[in-house]
């Protein structure tokens, strides 16, 4: 006796384009999870994406400030960004790069950049710990862009695997609460791809360069460029670029299925627990 599992298409449940908001010291972005049209997608927090010609939109940067309970995942598209913490690490990330920082039990943190002019680019994702991690050891998974493979599927897609798997191609991020999959998709004009995410995680797509169309036949959606679709319905994820082509992010992680309380740069599981951060901090224990 045999069983056939079949897979479901993952389609856009839901789109939607992020808010103006302003971050740091006064820096522009883009607000796209985290805002009042959607709040969070468990197991991520907040996406930000920033990018502007204009020096006097990031200069300012993001002076020293904590973090406790979660994690940022910041992945530069364009321009240099230095950071430093209060255990002694320092780098530099550059276009390409990515740096999945665990926050755990807490560490203050600051992100400058490091250049005068030019064009700064990239995005900032929080992705929630669950409860057991959250008082953890602050540790960083940080890779120059040559550390970040690429996969190409077929004619006309190139992948880059920050985390999760493409054609036996894996990404160098290892978070086994999430077990998130990241990856930055480039796709020829009309080109299309087809990807099987992790069954039962959340996912979306976010379009930042050129437009797509998401799922087929009655599901399809299009997504132009700064969309998000919110996927679900299934694993089976379906992309075809338009005309001009499309580079989009996919990022899928395992909910975490937990009560959430934040404030600013503390998320925990309840208010107490967030009161005590503060104090934590407050106390220089961080």
């Amino acid at each position: 006796m045999s069983t056939t599992t079949t897979t479901s298409d993952a389609h856009v449940i839901r789109t939607l384009r992020g808010m103006p908001a302003s971050d740091g010291a006064g820096v522009k972005l883009t607000r796209v999870i985290g805002t009042p049209q959607l709040d969070m997608l468990d197991p991520f927090l907040m996406l930000d994406e920033f990018g502007t010609d204009r020096a006097e939109d990031y200069l300012a940067g993001f002076p020293d400030h904590p973090h406790r309970g979660f994690e940022t995942v910041t992945y530069m598209l364009d321009g240099r960004m230095r950071h430093r913490d209060n255990h002694g690490n320092e780098g530099l990330l550059v276009p390409g790069s990515v740096q999945w920082m665990t926050a755990g039990r807490g560490l203050v943190h600051s992100e400058m950049p490091e250049q005068q002019e030019g064009r700064m680019r990239g995005f900032q994702l929080w992705v929630n710990l669950p409860a057991s991690e959250k008082m953890g050891a602050p540790r960083y998974q940080e890779f120059a862009p040559d550390r970040i493979p690429v996969a190409r599927p077929q004619a006309g897609v190139e992948v880059k695997v920050i985390a999760g798997v493409v054609d036996g191609t894996r990404g160098p991020i290892e978070q086994p609460a999430t077990d998130p999959v990241y990856l930055d998709v480039s796709l020829a004009p009309q080109a299309a791809w087809e990807y099987l995410l992790p069954e039962g995680h959340n996912a979306f797509a976010y379009v930042f360069e050129g437009a797509a169309t998401v799922g087929e036949g009655d599901d399809a959606r299009a997504l132009d460029t700064h969309a998000l679709g919110v996927l679900g319905g299934g694993e089976r994820f379906v992309v075809r670029a338009g005309g001009a082509g499309a580079r989009l992010i996919v990022v899928a992680g395992r909910p975490l299925h937990e009560p959430v309380a934040r404030y600013g740069p503390f998320v925990m599981n309840t208010r107490e627990q967030v009161m005590q951060a503060f104090v934590d901090f407050q106390e220089g224990r961080f």
